[in-house]
């Protein structure tokens, strides 16, 4: 059998059923306009609720890491502050300065983001709750690294040498249980945001670590 490719003979051997093309008729323009409308209503619809589903929940552990990090960055930034008023040590003043701006800013994000969530800055949840295995994380109602009250009193009466070794001892520890909470949200959460913003604390911490046991040598052999 011999295929024409000619138009003319594929129009004649298809011709029009009662008067109007195949597949084609007055309402053909006014049902494309219907279906291009309804997909463009639910393609606003689908954008205006899949946003919602994508955010992260109340209990989420983005949510509980956010709330716990600032509440914990919030000391760290306590303590910069009381060093960087009371010292005198070059090195220990710029530090505690650059840890009381970073970890500042860094409570900014993270409220903003609980806030653009729709969800409260805090939650009737235990610190830590959104952690697994996280029971032992938990000592005398403190976080991974946190000072006691008693510690944070004794720092703020300390000055000259005994204040730099406390305060730069303390951040050691603090740096250390932050680094621990940044690297278990890192496994649990697929937020860009969130894992941008704890990737950056485990490098930042790691790295003033490295700088804080350089300067607890050198006040040590001093």
């Amino acid at each position: 059998m011999t295929v024409s490719t000619d138009p003319g003979e594929a129009a004649t051997a298809a011709p029009p059923v009662n008067g109007n093309a195949p597949g084609r008729g007055h309402r053909g323009p006014v049902w494309l306009a219907l279906t291009l409308a309804l997909g463009l209503l639910l393609g606003i619809g689908v954008g205006l609720v899949i946003p919602q589903f994508l955010k992260p929940g109340d209990t989420s552990p983005e949510a509980g890491f956010l709330r716990d990090m600032s509440t914990h960055h919030a000391q760290a930034v306590e303590m910069s502050m009381i060093a960087h008023s009371a010292s005198t040590t070059p090195e220990i003043i710029s530090l505690s300065s650059d840890i009381a701006l970073t970890q500042h800013a860094q409570i900014g994000y993270m409220q903003a983001w609980l806030r653009d969530w729709n969800l409260s800055p805090t939650s009737s949840q235990e610190p830590m709750a959104w952690m697994p295995d996280a029971e032992g994380s938990i000592v005398n109602g403190l976080m991974p690294g946190m000072a006691t009250p008693e510690q944070m009193t004794a720092l703020r009466a300390m000055t000259g040498k005994p204040l730099d070794v406390e305060f730069l001892t303390l951040m050691r520890q603090h740096h250390l249980g932050g680094i621990h909470m940044a690297q278990e949200i890192l496994k649990l959460s697929d937020d860009k945001n969130v894992t941008w913003l704890a990737g950056t604390m485990v490098t930042a911490q790691q790295g003033e670590i490295n700088l804080i046991d350089m300067l607890l040598k050198k006040l040590q052999t001093a």
